[in-house]
């Protein structure tokens, strides 16, 4: 990159947190909104972040100020002129980052790349928009962006290789691990981990388990940090259950990616979890701790279900060359803070016998949404590993 000014579009929350990773790197950086009232509250919760490193001191005071004076609020794209390198952190829908995009690619310089954080729209509808689509592709910061060591890079169809390495080489200086996925919906994380929410509301609809067992079965039998019920409060009901809706009507309708009833009325009723202090739990105070209904036992059996699920998609990512094997271990180990890579997982455990149990459920059930990916089962026949 020719030069170290960066530029970032959406003063939200994600684009604060690139903001900030930037700017700790040495970077200059313009962060633009349209709303001049966005820009003063993603100013204040930035120096109160990095009031707070400082006082911590994982920082000095000087090093927590410069962080603050790199970083330019503005309510003009025409401070993009001199960047280097554009990421758009705005609202999840097509049209609106389309024109976005439209617009910043007449204002910036010609050897600027230009970037799309979106975590499941196609690059490649959105790269329709520029005229240089080659320069162009996805870069998909985890939340909190400053924290969260793993960045999704995606190319489009028509993204020149010396875009990706230059993205690469640039978001790698910002003390990052970049890994590379196919334009495909939900990229590595977001398509991978979609087990680890639906598999579990499945096992709650059909009455196997509640929600604290099933938590409990994920963290204290899996190592998990957290359970699939607790993460979707963390996340919002909203969000998870969306990110789900728009996973399984890209993959055309797919069995395996089909939302659930159960998260759909929660997300009606207005239950999003944390934000809303309720979702699956409860968190109001004065509420009753919510507790376990079912007896213990069912903790091992719910795991592996959970589990095999989760491998059989890692498999397939593989399988359909959406990324490495190396990529999609370390995407759900630092996107999603797992135990361990699914495919070693797979390994630990035998090939073998994660077909068997996904061809179990597959005869119980009778549904496509149990098929055995056709990697694991050619490794269970040939008795291989995928390291």
């Amino acid at each position: 990159m020719s030069n170290n000014k960066i530029g970032i579009v959406g003063a939200g929350t994600m684009g604060t947190g690139i903001a900030q990773t930037a700017a700790s790197a040495g970077f200059e950086v313009f962060l633009f909104d349209p709303y001049p009232e966005q820009l003063l509250i993603a100013e204040s919760s930035l120096q109160k972040v990095m009031n707070r490193l400082s006082e911590k001191g994982k920082i000095d005071s000087s090093e927590a100020d410069s962080v603050i004076t790199r970083i330019h609020f503005t309510d003009h794209i025409k401070d993009f002129k001199k960047c280097g390198f554009v990421i758009e952190a705005i609202i999840e829908d097509l049209n609106t980052k389309k024109d976005q995009f439209a617009r910043i690619e007449a204002m910036v310089p010609s050897h600027c790349i230009l970037a799309t954080n979106t975590s499941s729209l196609s690059i490649a509808s959105i790269s329709s928009a520029l005229k240089k689509p080659e320069r162009f592709l996805g870069v998909h910061f985890f939340n909190p962006a400053a924290v969260m060591k793993l960045v999704e890079v995606i190319p489009g169809l028509l993204t020149h290789p010396d875009t990706v390495r230059s993205a690469r080489a640039l978001i790698h200086s910002w003390g990052k691990t970049t890994v590379l996925a196919k334009d495909t919906p939900g990229f590595i994380v977001n398509r991978v981990a979609r087990p680890f929410y639906g598999e579990a509301l499945r096992i709650l609809d059909e009455g196997i388990a509640d929600v604290i067992t099933i938590d409990r079965a994920m963290k204290e039998t899996g190592g998990f940090r957290m359970g699939p019920f607790e993460l979707m409060d963390l996340i919002g009901n909203d969000i998870n259950y969306t990110v789900t809706e728009t996973i399984f009507r890209e993959f055309y309708y797919d069995p395996r990616y089909r939302p659930s009833f159960t998260q759909k009325r929660l997300v009606e009723a207005g239950r999003l979890g944390r934000k809303s202090g309720a979702g699956f739990y409860t968190y109001d105070a004065k509420a009753a701790t919510d507790a376990p209904v079912e007896p213990a036992g069912k903790e091992t059996l719910i795991f592996n279900r959970i589990l095999c699920m989760l491998i059989n998609e890692a498999a397939d990512a593989l399988f359909m060359n959406i990324a490495s094997a190396d990529d999609i271990d370390l995407a759900m180990t630092l996107g999603v803070n797992y135990p361990k890579g699914l495919l070693q997982w797979a390994d630990e455990l035998g090939p073998s016998r994660i077909l068997k149990q996904l061809e179990q459920l597959q005869s119980e059930y009778g549904e496509d949404r149990y098929r055995p990916s056709p990697l694991l089962r050619k490794m269970a026949e040939l008795n291989s590993t995928f390291f």
